[in-house]
């Protein structure tokens, strides 16, 4: 039967606001992770970057946010216009199906035929219309029934991302970038990497997508039951002051599982699922290595500073970022990263940005728990 609903009143969106980034270490903590800092330049934080990119679609008040105990405060610090209703607290970190899962189910509870957009709060999107324009067509690809993912022309032979696999052209009217997914495939070596750029076939995978929340929900009973029920359990008693009883007793039981698995991987194989090609430059700035080249904007001989440093730089290239006054002065080094703040100083290159989630894996280890 026919929704008389236009699919575009239907759409509420959700920023999940969770994860530390420990690449991005010491500057992006636990208790402020990399989506609380401005790590653009632009004046704003990626939250309220992500927030004002999405909400001329879904308007203030068809916005959510999910997010940990901890960035509470913060969260309602940057973005005023949040309201209580559409804040979802998560008791501890349960990966991406639990925090999406529960947001979803909640605004089913309140309205039944809902299509949500989940939309990670720590992305760097440049171009606000194109990535609009792309969540438009998903919202009418997602009032057909189907689970509709956002994805990324591939600009190298990444191996740190997932891949979409396209399939065959859909026909659905306001949606003529409409593909049919085939598969995900996990983040490839790179010799494979290489191979699916080269067949034009494949897109990466940003993480993005949209949904009727009824059809999110019935995929999830299929593939994690428990995780189903415990999530509904939830929704059911969130408007009620039966919230923080409920909470205590099923959270802890909530299984941690990323939503490729739990929901995408098995609605594509189902073919449920389709994909919007965005035309859009995307960064997830996963490490320094990514800010770096984001700030430099491809120039390479360029040593981007970030931050309220003073910096002499002299034949010296890749990234300073620092939130302390301390003068820094840079000669003659290639590539490197540093990162300055009041109680921890990270100096490293950009062939081995990768490795800091190690250093603080070790950190960990040892006990250093105050600088984490």
């Amino acid at each position: 039967m026919n929704n008389p609903r236009k699919p575009i009143d239907r759409f509420h969106a959700i920023i999940p606001a969770g994860g530390v980034g420990s690449r991005l270490w010491p500057l992006s903590r636990a208790s402020a992770p990399k989506f609380l800092h401005d790590l653009t330049g632009s004046g704003q934080t990626l939250l309220q970057d992500t927030w004002d990119r999405i909400t001329p679609i879904s308007s203030d008040k068809r916005t959510m946010i999910v997010t940990g105990l901890a960035h509470e405060e913060a969260v309602k610090a940057q973005l005023p216009k949040l309201s209580t209703a559409n804040l979802v607290i998560e008791d501890s970190p349960k990966d991406s199906t639990a925090a999406i899962a529960l947001a979803a189910a909640i605004l089913a509870k309140r309205e039944p035929d809902v299509i949500i957009g989940s939309f990670a709060a720590d992305h760097v999107i440049q171009d606000s219309p194109a990535f609009q324009a792309a969540v438009a067509e998903g919202i009418e690809i997602a009032a057909t029934d189907k689970i509709v993912v956002i994805g990324i022309q591939p600009t190298e032979a990444s191996v740190g991302f997932g891949y979409i696999k396209t399939g065959q052209a859909l026909a659905v009217t306001g949606a003529p970038s409409a593909l049919a997914v085939e598969k995900f495939v996990e983040k490839p070596k790179l010799d494979r990497a290489k191979k699916y750029v080269e067949s034009g076939k494949y897109l990466w995978n940003a993480g993005m997508f949209i949904a009727p929340a009824a059809l999110l929900l019935r995929q999830l009973a299929k593939s994690e039951p428990e995780l189903h029920a415990g999530i509904l359990e939830l929704a059911a008693a969130w408007d009620t002051d039966q919230r923080a009883a409920t909470i205590k007793k099923v959270w802890p039981t909530l299984k941690k599982v990323a939503i490729d698995y739990s929901i995408a991987e098995p609605a594509a194989a189902a073919g449920l699922v389709a994909v919007v090609p965005g035309k859009f430059s995307w960064h997830d700035v996963g490490d320094f290595a990514a800010i770096a080249e984001l700030q430099s904007q491809g120039r390479k001989n360029n040593l981007a500073v970030l931050g309220s440093a003073r910096v002499l730089s002299d034949s010296s290239s890749g990234i300073l970022v620092s939130d302390t006054k301390r003068m820094i002065a840079v000669i003659g080094l290639e590539d490197v990263i540093i990162v300055d703040t009041p109680d921890a100083l990270l100096v490293t290159n950009k062939e081995n940005a990768q490795k800091v989630k190690a250093l603080v894996d070790s950190l960990k280890a040892t006990g250093h728990d105050e600088i984490l």
